[in-house]
């Protein structure tokens, strides 16, 4: 069979780490809106920061998987969403968990085994949960909380009061069996669900070329008929209208959608490493990639409609810094959990 080859491969040159380096467009947006956004991905950039730094120092010893770099994602996709809706991440989800509103000392916590964590101290980096804000959970095993999550926008559907679902995952996990399966019944029932994917090209240590023939994995959501966005994932205001639409399309209840949000993380795999991903080496593209910074692009952006001062980006960066340094020194001091917890946290 001929499958025309625009719908295998990303449009507009998506994929070139050479393009979509400028200053985001931000005509269509408010200030205080577009400065909100910057802090957040501030805060996660920071956070990821200083939880790489932690594992250099040998502080943090559980793995953890930093997705500096993507920071607009998470922040676009939230700005849509409400504290009752069900958002499920994977293993690489701290901006998902902070992004939701998620405490920094929360996560600080967590990923230092401390009581007070996301998880009590139980789960570490890859277990996050806080249902306040409406995050249902994060789980190392790929594309494990698809199902779950379309499970969630069932009882949604059911429930009637206009919630959705969110469902985060990379491009690897696209090759599981349980995501297509929940395409499928997401969209065979119409379910109130936004599948996101967060290309980044790396699937653990292998890049996409040697796992699959075309770089763009919205093509498995057409398949299924839902709608369908491949979007330039470091523009903050792309990732914000785009996650309009769809999530009003599910408020709706018009059905699922699909966003394939093209972007590069700038650590490895697992670790603070820049350079190595499990021993592939990317820091020639690596460097090009960074010119993309969804952060640095906002904060010119801003500067140049005159909406934020140089000196007033210095000055949100020291804030957003010292909150860092202040929630890490509180989750420091944190008490470890009692060894009884090691049951009592266990249920059947």
């Amino acid at each position: 069979m001929y499958v025309e080859q625009s719908l295998l491969e990303l449009p507009d040159q998506l994929d070139s780490a050479t393009n979509y380096c400028q200053p985001i467009n931000v005509v269509d947006a408010t200030p205080q809106q577009l400065i909100d956004q910057l802090r957040a991905m501030l805060v996660i950039r920071k956070a990821e920061e200083r939880i790489g730094d932690m594992i250099t120092a040998g502080k943090v010893h559980c793995p953890a998987h930093l997705g500096i770099g993507q920071e607009a994602i998470a922040v676009g996709i939230s700005s849509q969403l409400r504290p009752s809706d069900r958002i499920f991440g994977a293993h690489r989800s701290h901006s998902h968990f902070l992004a939701a509103g998620g405490s920094v000392f929360a996560l600080f916590a967590e990923v230092l085994g401390r009581a007070t964590g996301a998880s009590k101290g139980m789960g570490g980096s890859m277990h996050l949960y806080d249902s306040a804000h409406g995050f249902l959970g994060s789980v190392p095993i790929v594309a494990a909380s698809v199902p779950i999550a379309v499970g969630a926008a069932l009882a949604a559907q059911m429930d009637g009061e206009g919630d959705i679902a969110v469902s985060y995952f990379g491009d690897g996990a696209m090759e599981e069996g349980a995501l297509h399966e929940s395409l499928n019944l997401a969209a065979t029932m119409r379910l109130p669900i936004l599948f996101v994917c967060e290309n980044n090209f790396f699937a653990s240590h292998m890049h996409i070329s040697l796992r699959q023939p075309a770089n763009s994995v919205a093509r498995f959501a057409r398949s299924h008929g839902m709608p369908t966005h491949v979007i330039e994932g470091n523009d903050i205001q792309i990732v914000s209208k785009t996650a309009q639409i769809a999530v009003q399309r599910a408020r709706d209840a018009e059905g699922p959608s699909f966003i394939e949000a093209v972007t590069y993380r700038w650590r490895g795999h697992v670790g603070p490493r820049e350079d190595l991903d499990v021993g592939v080496r990317r820091s020639d593209d690596l460097g090009l990639w960074k010119q993309r910074d969804p952060v640095r692009r906002l904060a010119q952006a801003l500067e140049a409609v005159g909406w934020l001062s140089t000196e007033e980006f210095i000055g949100l960066d020291a804030e957003v810094q010292v909150a860092i340094n202040d929630a890490w020194g509180c989750a420091e001091q944190a008490p470890y959990p009692d060894t009884s917890a090691l049951l009592n946290l266990v249920y059947a």
